[in-house]
């Protein structure tokens, strides 16, 4: 029976991912002029001039690698070489090295800062796109970001990587993602995308001194971001990783390490360190499912006074059928299967956008659309439900019987 239901799955995903994502990317935000529009509203205006962000180009490189390595669609590697070309022609910076946090419409470079959020996703998009095809110059260009990181990001010291410096890499006094983020030196959010990218660049080069940082930042998970009290990620740290986020869970972002962690300890080899993170991930994820709600969505956060942000947002709910799915597949919670097939159904009823293309930014807490936040732009991407439709479909063999494990 479940057999019938994960093919009915993967046909589904594969075809929201085909018909759906990847269209609206390919045609209605490629700039004729070259790379990709910075914005289009919750609305479908397309703001052709806005500024372009080094995170989305980042992103919409590893989509489309990903779903050429997947598919070998010839339209996806057109689409995914013209990010790798504008990534690397406009964002990266040929004078300090590491990639601008911005670019304007023209491509010149705007916010010029390293936001080493924005250096990972470079690698992460970087990488898929040597795996997809063998690129060389990509991976050359992913293993001198790799690098940089290492030069300018790691803390020697206390351990961990900082979030931000200035374009010549000098200290600088605002380290913020976003005007929401705290203002502190360490960041899970940071942390976790690092390991992302180098977790995937580590599956085509698998340099010793890759291997070990990787595994360090796997370390950290465990050691220090994972919080033993409860199972949630720590948030926001100081230097010497004292939280300043106590009693603040995202639940989305728990959701998304509790699968994100197993997949670097898998690459690893490490039998003994994955089945200790296996354990950890498994309480992650229980505990990312406090904020599992009645309809089959995930809200989005918990704040220190208790309050929740009950927005259902649209990458959470991708993360939350990933992380329910490894539930079912990788630690034998047969019960979970139906919570993601769940989930799945409220994205179709409630975040697709069967008109204009794409999903939107989120479910208000009354059940409207949000059409406020945009439809594309310089977070909203097709990262996180693309990865969705491609990670689940690969754990579900075509012509197999499947079966929990």
């Amino acid at each position: 029976m479940n057999m019938n239901r994960e093919q009915q799955f993967k046909r589904e995903l594969t075809e929201e991912l085909r018909n759906n994502i990847l269209p609206f990317w390919a045609r209605q935000m490629v700039d004729p002029g070259g790379g990709f529009f910075g914005r289009m509203t919750g609305t479908g205006e397309l703001i052709a001039n806005a500024g372009r962000s080094a995170i989305l180009c980042g992103r919409i490189l590893w989509t489309f690698s990903a779903a050429y390595r997947t598919s070998g669609c010839e339209q996806y590697l057109a689409t995914a070489t013209a990010a790798r070309d504008y990534l690397l022609d406009k964002f990266l910076d040929k004078t300090y090295g590491g990639v601008y946090w911005s670019v304007d419409a023209a491509g010149n470079p705007a916010d010029t800062k390293k936001q080493f959020y924005a250096l990972g996703f470079a690698i992460y998009g970087l990488s898929e796109y040597a795996r997809a095809t063998g690129d060389e110059r990509a991976l050359r260009e992913a293993i001198g970001l790799f690098r940089a990181i290492e030069e300018h990001s790691y803390d020697a010291v206390n351990n961990g990587y900082e979030e931000a410096a200035a374009r010549d890499w000098s200290p600088i006094d605002d380290v913020r993602l976003s005007d929401k983020d705290a203002n502190e030196k360490k960041t899970m959010n940071t942390h976790l995308h690092i390991l992302e990218a180098y977790t995937n660049l580590l599956r085509i080069w698998p340099d010793e001194g890759l291997r070990r940082q990787t595994r360090n930042l796997l370390e950290i998970f465990l050691s220090r971001i994972v919080q033993p009290q409860n199972g949630h990620l720590g948030l926001f740290f100081d230097d010497r990783w004292q939280l300043k986020s106590a009693g603040c869970f995202s639940y989305g972002h728990d959701i998304e390490a509790s699968w994100l962690l197993l997949e670097t300890a898998a690459t690893l080899g490490d039998e003994a360190l994955y089945e200790r993170t296996r354990t950890s991930c498994y309480a992650i994820a229980n505990a990312a499912l406090e904020g599992y709600m009645g309809d089959w969505s995930m809200i989005y956060e918990r704040h220190p006074d208790g309050t929740r942000n009950l927005e259902r947002h649209w990458w959470v709910q991708a993360e939350c059928v990933i992380g329910l799915f490894y539930l079912y597949r990788l630690h034998g919670r047969k019960e979970a299967l139906e919570p993601a097939l769940k989930t799945w159904d409220y994205i179709k009823t409630h975040l697709i956008d069967r008109t204009g293309g794409e999903w939107w930014w989120s479910i208000l807490p009354d059940g409207s659309v949000n059409r406020t936040d945009d439809k594309a732009g310089f977070w909203k991407c097709p990262y996180h439900n693309g990865r969705m439709c491609m990670e689940i479909a690969a754990h579900i063999p075509d012509n197999e019987t499947s079966s929990a494990r």
